[in-house]
């Protein structure tokens, strides 16, 4: 049987295609106070131009499934890219009608590639790879949402707000050329090798033979009887970590959308500094995702489980308690956030089993925790205004962190398990 070696094209357009999977939303946060003069908008309709995107990945997840079931992962993949090139072409039109429907598009089209890419891991790395390339591929989503946060201002003072967003559509285009490249790639090695005579004569017989093969590179994905949404629900495996992605979105998103406010409420810094200091919650991110495999090497899952865990119970006492030293909280905060995601998808990947499970699975854990998420920033900023301060907002937040220490602790237990 051949053996093909390590599919660097497939993790080099997963990693690009990151980095159109968060930066198109994140840009816009820099430029918001020229947006609201400029379009002559209250800051309440500015907020809904980074809320309609998230609402948009727990409402369009579903469906998400169902592009991918249908599509296959690739073209499925490309869809996604297309339609946020796409959002990005609508939201630079004038007025603020077309920048909300701009937002909405690529919300629903990141949808899918959020989906998508746990499953394209799964298929065509290595088991053992998985790990690394699930860590990759997250610190890349946290590249591209510091880049857009450091330089769109730059871009705009010199093009314009709306043609510094449009230009981050160059992500989009490098993502959709690599992945027909792969596409047609894989196609031409499917044809030789039929012509060659070499067949894999376990394609459709079980999870375990197939996932690297040929056979599966672009096509639909079939309809299995093991994959039915009701069979994948009751296994506690998706609760677990639907809690555990629930708990730390909602964290990450409304910290996001809070910090520099919090900031200026609570300390002596300016509205630059604090910005500055709450870009730290994006850029620590990346090397935060690239330890969880060593800690996961080092210490198993589950230690690892409870060592993020803790840096994010310390970013909320450390916030009550000291929010001068906001940079140092907001970075244990970073290492949990971008660190849990790996593990939570690690965990997915592995307790899948079949490709049609992982993105059933997939759908129901973003769809379950972005779901969530979209309430986060506006449950935190409403307990904020009825108690006069944020001492009761994080008191909440660190609720939902033991919750996400408990939730993520299990799954971890359950996904590595021995078999």
């Amino acid at each position: 049987m051949t053996r093909r070696s390590f599919p660097w094209l497939v993790l080099i357009g997963i990693l690009v295609a990151a980095l159109s999977l968060r930066a198109p939303i994140i840009a816009l946060t820099p430029v918001l106070p020229d947006i609201i003069h400029d379009l002559g908008i209250s800051s309440a309709s500015a907020g809904l131009l980074t809320t309609a995107p998230v609402i948009m990945f727990a409402v369009m997840t579903p469906l998400a499934a169902l592009v991918i079931r249908r599509a296959g992962p690739e073209l499925a993949l490309l869809i996604a890219l297309g339609g946020v090139m796409v959002g990005t072409l609508v939201r630079a039109l004038p007025g603020f009608g077309s920048m909300v429907t701009g937002m909405i598009i690529m919300g629903a089209t990141i949808t899918v590639g959020n989906v998508v890419i746990p499953v394209i891991i799964r298929r065509d790395l290595p088991p053992e790879r998985t790990a690394i390339a699930t860590a990759a591929y997250t610190a890349t989503l946290n590249v591209g949402s510091l880049l857009t946060a450091l330089g769109t201002v730059p871009l705009a003072e010199v093009t314009g707000w709306s043609t510094a967003l449009l230009l981050w559509g160059l992500f989009s285009v490098a993502g959709i050329a690599l992945w027909l490249a792969h596409i047609v790639r894989s196609r031409s090695w499917r044809s030789a090798e039929r012509m060659s005579g070499e067949t894999v004569a376990s394609a459709g017989q079980g999870e375990s033979a197939t996932r690297h093969e040929t056979a599966s590179i672009t096509g639909p994905m079939p309809v299995v009887a093991d994959n039915r949404i009701a069979v994948v629900l009751r296994r506690p495996i998706v609760w677990l970590l639907v809690i555990a992605f629930a708990s730390q979105s909602t964290v990450y998103y409304a910290m996001s959308t809070w910090l520099p406010t919090m900031l200026l409420d609570t300390t002596d810094v300016d509205a630059a500094t604090a910005g500055a200091l709450a870009s730290l919650f994006q850029g620590v991110a990346i090397v935060g995702a690239m330890l969880a495999p060593l800690l996961m090497r080092f210490v198993g899952p589950v230690y690892s489980a409870l060592m993020l865990g803790i840096c994010f119970a310390v970013m909320v006492a450390g916030m009550l308690v000291a929010p001068e030293l906001a940079g140092v909280w907001a970075s244990f905060g970073a290492l949990t956030h971008s660190g849990g995601f790996v593990l939570i998808f690690t965990g997915l990947v592995r307790a899948a089993r079949s490709d049609a499970e992982a993105a059933t699975m997939s759908a129901l854990v973003q769809g379950g925790g972005y779901l969530f998420a979209a309430l986060g920033a506006p449950v935190m900023g409403a307990l904020h205004e009825a108690s006069g301060g944020w001492q009761v907002p994080l008191v909440g937040t660190g609720v939902i962190v033991l919750v996400y220490v408990v939730a993520l602790m299990s799954a971890m237990v359950v996904a590595f398990r021995r078999r």
